[in-house]
């Protein structure tokens, strides 16, 4: 049977509020098997997922004084992962770690203006904005399928919903991404260039849906 879930946002008060940490613990449990296969996810190596979600918790420990405004804690904690993930590949190695940052290069290749530079960066700033400004669940969604490749099943998995949910989501994010990123241009950024942003976002959304197929 599957395990009751624990109210995470009371559970998060008592450490904060009282050092509690037999709360901690609950949550400690609740959360790290999927972290550990988030962060074993990015960095292939089983000890250092396990180090660098061991981190993430004692900073959460140290911090809790201050930490009272996190309001989802599973988003937190998996951003958090995430984080330290891309720093230790930053650092451990010399390939390309794939982030929303690699629009810039992926556009730049192509020879593109000065104007079109401009144009891209900021239009990578808008959908940046527009990712923070989506629900929490389905932020995440979106950056651990866009971001991370991840199939729909994993991220379901992980997240501990159904693969339903995790594609409803991530095509709600999308739906939201296109009316915030249209209107851009009539601002004077070229229809090519937003086009190209649109397309790749899209692309993330098609490629996942065939790995769920």
């Amino acid at each position: 049977m599957k395990a009751v879930k624990p109210d995470l946002n009371v559970l998060w008060s008592k450490v904060c509020l009282e050092d509690h940490e037999p709360s901690f613990e609950q949550l400690y449990r609740f959360l790290y098997s999927r972290l550990l296969k988030f962060a074993l996810y990015y960095v292939g190596n089983r000890q250092a997922a396990e180090d660098l979600v061991a981190e993430v918790f004692v900073k959460s420990w140290e911090n809790r004084a201050n930490s009272m405004h996190i309001l989802n804690l599973e988003s937190y904690f998996f951003t958090s992962v995430k984080n330290q993930s891309l720093k230790y590949l930053a650092k451990n190695t010399s390939g390309r770690i794939v982030d929303l940052a690699d629009f810039d290069d992926d556009l730049s290749i192509n020879h593109q203006s000065p104007q079109e530079i401009m144009e891209t960066k900021e239009l990578h700033r808008q959908l940046d904005l527009a990712i923070n400004g989506l629900a929490p669940q389905a932020a995440m969604v979106f950056r651990m399928i866009k971001e991370g490749g991840m199939k729909y099943k994993e991220v379901a998995d992980l997240l501990n919903i159904s693969p339903r949910t995790v594609q409803t989501q991530l095509f709600r994010a999308i739906t939201k991404l296109r009316i915030v990123l249209s209107p851009l241009k009539e601002q004077g950024i070229t229809e090519n260039t937003t086009g190209k942003i649109i397309s790749l976002v899209l692309l993330a959304a098609s490629l996942s849906f065939l790995y769920f197929m």
